[in-house]
């Protein structure tokens, strides 16, 4: 009994300190972005603001991080809708399609996640230049709008739990593959597409890479490569670099906090699967 005590005192530490490593930076972020630039070289990056001013953030807006806000939420947006609907056809066809050579289609394209994406910078760029897409804001969507190896076999190994009865039964009733998919694998599925859907968009809210070799300027410059080029401009200005890294990880923390208990459901439920 004691020694069951011990463990779970030790476990909590340990996830305690885990935990206030994790959130620290985000709070201290925060703090800062809040303060004066007075007070951020005059006092300790702890001490509380005081007073509390909005002026870090209405700075980094009018230097174009707004617009570079609302690219990356339709970006985002465009893509995760893309992923869902493109990720549940391919992995229902994996999952409960028969047709000839599935599996080594399957095993084939779940394959390439093998590759580094850096391997497919270049082809892809060459391959955007060619069809003069390059800065463009097709250029930061269509690599990534119609699926992925993860969400699919992510999806596939959830379908293949629904049971087959009842998809036949949905079929004896007179339902098509899209009626199956819409009114039956959809609905039993929300907690696992809600967990894949927070992950593509904290995937492609982060994502730097390709919108820093697709786009130039600041026309269609999504919310990473603005913040990092706030950062080169105003480097001795902390209060303003962390006050566009808060308005940049915000949006994050919200939908974790809106989404938390499908995303613990889903692991819950593929865990027990």
């Amino acid at each position: 009994m004691r020694t069951e005590l011990a463990r779970g005192a030790i476990a909590y530490v340990v996830l305690s300190i885990g935990a206030v490593l994790t959130v620290a930076p985000l709070v201290l972020s925060a703090l800062t972005a809040v303060k004066t630039s007075e007070q951020f070289g005059a006092e300790s990056p702890l001490s509380w603001p005081d007073p509390v001013t909005g002026d870090n953030f209405r700075t980094v807006l009018d230097q174009g991080l707004g617009r570079a806000l609302a690219v990356t939420a339709v970006m985002t947006a465009l893509i995760t809708l893309g992923q869902l609907v493109f990720s549940v056809l391919a992995a229902y066809a994996f999952a409960h399609t028969e047709f000839p050579g599935r599996e080594v289609l399957f095993w084939m394209y779940l394959a390439t996640m093998m590759v580094p994406p850096m391997v497919t910078l270049i082809p892809l760029y060459l391959m955007f230049a060619r069809l003069g897409l390059l800065n463009t804001f097709w250029a930061l969507v269509l690599p990534f709008v119609f699926g992925s190896p993860y969400a699919i076999f992510l999806l596939r190994q959830f379908f293949r739990g629904i049971p087959a009865e009842l998809i036949g039964a949905a079929r004896v009733d007179g339902a098509s593959t899209l009626d199956v998919i819409v009114h039956v694998v959809v609905p039993m599925s929300r907690p696992v597409l809600a967990t894949l859907a927070v992950i593509t968009v904290v995937s492609q809210w982060n994502n730097f890479m390709w919108p820093l070799v697709a786009s130039s300027g600041r026309t269609w410059q999504v919310l990473t490569v603005a913040t990092a080029n706030l950062r080169t401009e105003y480097d001795a200005r902390w209060t303003l670099v962390l006050a566009a890294t808060t308005l940049a990880i915000a949006p994050l923390v919200v939908l974790f906090l809106v989404f938390q208990r499908q995303v613990l459901r889903s692991i819950s439920w593929t865990g027990l699967k």
